[in-house]
């Protein structure tokens, strides 16, 4: 705020949000031990019906470190966490941060391949999964010398009868770890070592060390280990609970969006337990559920991707369901059309809630949302305003050269939120932080808006290409350079095409090797070849195989003819439907 040369037109638009604030000069975890403290009684979070308070939560992540510093992580070590939204998940996350040492965030859907590149990218000296991804990892460690590897089940997380119910059904049908793998921890027994361990065991880091990695194509499309500070996250907490202005303590979280995700770590875990709120933990979600959900925990804050929002809409189970308990919905990962706003603000209050859907705009580079639409103000198809002590600044493409007000440009971000850089990519970092004549590092998003003179932002598209789908970044030079790694492909291009529920999902088109036939055990062999190294979210849903591929004029796969030949078919069909 001090530099007079960066602009912020939207500080008029704020309301009673504040223009700067106070970040705490702590550590992740101390950051949470100070409002666990100050609310021991509140609930911390819920996980299957039982109630956990944020005493017990607290004693919970420091039976954990000190299990943790037994077994031989120290500070600065990473240490990959591989889980569903789930109470060891949570736990493990804030005692690798009490001693010191780094949490890499994995989806537990990974394929096996891309398990081993982020153990061996992360360096990670250790890593926790459920039971039944024991499976996944032997494989994985045939990859990645992984020494030390946690396990856990749900059922260790459960309480009487529900744990006794889920040994005799589900838990019957997980494969059990064995005795005579000594490179294996239980989660019992990993809480038992560290019962005898003496001495200190806590080096809560400073607020500008490392703290977090999590996975993103970054701004080029590769996939990069985004490193995030104490202070990126307690920033992120903050922030939202200030430009949000509708939490408060005791407020209920639906916890549904994944903790491998910047979203759902930042916001409906850290943000929510900072400001003293209940994280209702939700390790798997369909909209059936989530409809059930809302019904029965009555939740003030909700948080999702655009296709959850639009999930809900078509649910027959929300006829009737009262949302006057909503002070909060917010949606991003991608971006939230305005047709699907109008109706989903209809939808609340239709259903007795006070409150609109407000968008957000971010990237795994500053956790996730550094822009919001504000409490009491919108502009149609705006993503809002900056957060406190974040600046946005639109520039010519390629250049520091910010253009006028209301024309088109790269978006950069200025903030305490902005990662420290990329794992072990110097160059990739330095392409994406740069420092501008205002003597500030900006974020090159490498994505394309508009700011107006008030400061609302204006997204516009994607300078990568990319195919998002319920909310999950998919690149598709990653999933063509697996492809075109089987031994039958001569080259693969994979498209995003339009689905009602996901907003997109991936179709692969591929020509064969020369002397390769066209047979159904060549697609099958390409299609488990697949399976094993895209996560299921990833993974195309059709392979189509073509004696050629369109190309450009400097020899590159056309993949918008592709794109436009798959609108044209979907179009077509469309017609037909409707005769």
């Amino acid at each position: 705020m001090n530099n007079p040369e960066v602009k912020a037109p939207w500080l008029s638009s704020y309301g009673v949000v504040p223009h700067t604030l106070k970040y705490s000069d702590g550590s992740m975890s101390q950051n949470l031990f100070a409002t666990a403290d100050r609310l021991p009684d509140h609930v911390a979070y819920e996980f299957q019906g039982f109630e956990t308070s944020f005493a017990t939560f607290k004693k919970e992540i420091h039976e954990a470190a000190r299990a943790l510093y037994a077994y031989g992580i120290r500070p600065g070590d990473r240490l990959t966490i591989c889980m569903p939204n789930c109470p060891q998940a949570i736990i493990t996350f804030y005692a690798v941060n009490v001693i010191g040492a780094v949490a890499n965030m994995i989806h537990p859907l990974s394929s096996e391949g891309e398990i081993a590149f982020y153990l061996e990218d992360s360096r990670s000296v250790a890593a926790i999964t459920l039971q039944q991804f024991y499976p996944k990892f032997v494989e994985v460690r045939k990859l990645y010398p992984l020494k030390k590897l946690i396990i856990t089940s749900v059922a260790d997380a459960l309480h009487g009868v529900l744990k006794i119910g889920y040994n005799l059904t589900s838990g019957r049908k997980i494969a059990k770890v064995p005795e005579d793998d000594e490179t294996v921890i239980l989660w019992r027994d990993l809480l038992k070592l560290g019962r005898d361990l003496l001495g200190n065991y806590e080096c809560h880091g400073k607020p500008t060390d490392p703290a977090v990695i999590l996975y993103s194509g970054g701004t080029t499309g590769k996939t990069k280990g985004i490193v995030l500070s104490n202070l990126n996250f307690n920033a992120l907490a903050l922030q939202t609970v200030s430009m949000g202005n509708c939490f408060f303590e005791g407020a209920k979280m639906l916890a549904v969006m994944p903790i491998f995700h910047g979203f759902g770590l930042g916001v409906s875990i850290h943000t929510a337990l900072c400001a003293g709120g209940q994280c209702i933990l939700v390790p798997q979600v369909n909209v059936k559920l989530y409809a059930k959900l809302l019904k029965t925990k009555q939740p003030n804050v909700i948080a999702g991707v655009p296709t959850l929002f639009e999930g809900i809409l078509r649910n027959p189970d929300m006829e009737g369901v009262d949302l006057s308990c909503l002070t909060g919905v917010f949606s991003g990962g991608d971006s939230l059309s305005i047709e699907l706003k109008k109706k989903f603000d209809k939808f609340l209050l239709e259903h007795k809630a006070s409150v609109r859907i407000r968008e957000g705009y971010g990237m795994t580079e500053c956790v996730t949302a550094s822009c919001l639409t504000p409490y009491h103000i919108e502009r149609e198809g705006s993503i809002g305003l900056p957060f406190p002590d974040t600046f946005y600044k639109i520039v010519k493409v390629g250049t520091t050269e910010e253009v006028p007000y209301g024309e088109e440009g790269e978006m950069c971000i200025s903030g305490p939120s902005v990662m420290i850089g990329y794992a072990g990519q110097p160059e990739e970092t330095a392409h994406t932080l740069r420092t501008h004549e205002d003597g500030r590092v900006w974020l090159h998003s490498g994505d394309l808006g508009v700011m107006d003179k008030d400061g609302f932002i204006y997204f516009k598209q994607r300078a990568k290409r990319m195919i998002i789908s319920s909310g999950y970044n998919i690149y598709p030079s990653q999933l063509e350079n697996i492809i075109d790694g089987h031994e039958a492909v001569q080259m693969s291009c994979c498209i995003g095409v339009p689905d009602p529920y996901r907003m997109q999902k991936v179709k692969a088109f591929i020509m064969l090797r020369p002397g390769v036939e066209n047979t159904p055990e060549v697609l099958d062999s390409i299609r488990e070849h697949c399976k094993k190294n895209i996560a299921k979210y990833a993974m195309p849903y059709d392979f189509e195989i073509r004696d050629t591929l369109p190309k450009t004029l400097v020899g590159k796969v056309a993949y918008r003819e592709l794109e436009t030949e798959e609108e044209e078919k979907r179009k077509a069909q469309s017609a037909a439907a409707q005769q």
